[in-house]
């Protein structure tokens, strides 16, 4: 980046923070009118005070100063200005030129587009995950090879089905070399959301019932999407191999397309 489009970028944060502070009346953050005000809307020194900032550094950041903040910081002007996400990710664009790290949710909606598409695959399984590992949706293909619906909703998760019920993980060929690679793929969505609680208990509780998945857990391995090649012992057929991956269909709520693909036995 330029000199000359630094300078610019730092004059549009300057005119971004002091158009958002003026269109802040006291009222809206607690503090009194008053009746001598002549600035609009709220005073450099109340921001400040209401962020927990010094006042010199954030005069220096609405002045377009070459200086650097904290992550904090920003979160925190973002809080007293009433930013909404599109707001908190233009500021963090013009102060890090980089937009903010956003944590991971778990989402249990899927739309009406994504399960269209589920119901379009007719011979392939496919299936729904969101960041905890949930099926939130899956087609009847998926149905028939992993028995989605005969289970209880909160049993309805790919880590416990792998670790804690051998309806599924009974029926995986080299269950012991594939449970690896997939613990090591979760812990990188469990990554993006320490702190939910849901994927903190879901780990919690399968490292009491689990001792491959405590003795797993603990190895710290982080993987990136888990695909490759899969067998399941199926009635009837034995074993039965397929290919499959995981595609993003939805980035902003981390779900993720689960696809599968019976290999043939001449390919």
């Amino acid at each position: 980046m330029t000199t000359t489009r630094l300078a610019r970028t730092r004059l549009e944060l300057a005119d971004f923070l002091r158009r958002r502070r003026e269109d802040l009346s006291p009222l809206e953050v607690g503090l009194p009118a008053g009746k001598r005000r002549r600035t609009p809307g709220l005073r450099r020194e109340e921001v400040a005070a209401l962020a927990g900032v010094g006042i010199t550094w954030y005069t220096w950041l609405e002045q377009g100063r070459d200086i650097s903040v904290s992550t904090a910081f920003l979160d925190s002007i973002s809080r007293v200005l009433k930013l909404d996400e599109i707001a908190r990710r233009h500021l963090f664009l013009l102060a890090h030129q980089r937009p903010p790290a956003l944590a991971g949710q778990t989402w249990c909606e899927l739309s009406p587009l994504v399960r269209l598409l589920l119901d379009d695959l007719t011979t392939r399984p496919a299936y729904v995950l969101n960041l905890r590992w949930d099926v939130i949706g899956w087609n009847a293909a998926a149905e028939r090879l992993f028995g989605f619906g005969q289970r209880e909703a909160a049993e309805r998760n790919m880590l416990w089905m792998l670790f804690a019920d051998e309806r599924l993980s009974s029926r995986i060929v080299e269950w012991a070399a594939q449970a690896p690679q997939v613990l090591a793929s979760f812990r990188r969505d469990f990554a993006q959301a320490p702190e939910d609680e849901g994927m903190v208990a879901l780990v919690e509780t399968l490292t009491h019932l689990s001792a491959p998945f405590e003795q797993l857990w603990h190895q710290h391995d982080v993987h990136g999407r888990c695909e490759g090649r899969r067998s399941f012992l199926i009635e009837g057929q034995g074993a039965v191999a397929f290919n499959h991956a995981s595609f993003i269909v939805d980035q902003d709520k981390h779900l993720r397309l689960v696809f599968y693909a019976a290999v043939d036995e001449g390919g």
